[in-house]
């Protein structure tokens, strides 16, 4: 995609809210998609950065087994049911997009993954959210 980063960032962040917001339920395909309505109202994104906000939640929703097994061998010391939401959430569209969109720099993606978490977690989470994701990356090169 070419279009600014800052575009790119506010789709990631827009994603995020609606994991966060599924997650209080079920967080599948159909419960994504109906909570992207929801949380897309709220949201006045350009279209583009709608509908990629769009495209990573689903993502994450329709390959959520395999990147939570990723997250969890990643994060050995912490279940991934313990982490706070906004964690989970955030290595979930990190993981999606390192794993399903190569395309992308791993550099690039856990660098607004760290950005994304100092924003909405804070605390210890960005070096929490690197540590796991460099992991990941790492394995990811090594396959």
């Amino acid at each position: 995609m070419s279009e600014k980063p800052g575009l790119r960032r506010r789709a990631r962040e827009a994603a995020l809210q609606v994991l966060f917001a599924a997650e209080g339920g079920v967080l599948d395909p159909e419960a994504v998609e109906q909570t992207y309505e929801e949380v897309m109202r709220e949201f006045s994104l350009p279209r583009r950065a709608s509908q990629r906000a769009r495209e990573l939640a689903l993502g994450v929703a329709q390959n959520r087994k395999a990147i939570d097994e990723r997250i969890a061998g990643a994060s050995a010391r912490w279940k991934l049911d313990r982490l706070a939401r906004v964690d989970r959430n955030v290595l979930r569209i990190a993981t999606y997009e390192l794993l399903f969109e190569a395309q992308t720099p791993a550099a690039v993606v856990i660098d607004e993954a760290v950005e994304i978490a100092r924003r909405f977690a804070g605390g210890e989470s960005p070096g929490f959210v690197n540590g796991v994701l460099d992991a990941i990356a790492r394995e990811r090169d090594r396959a």
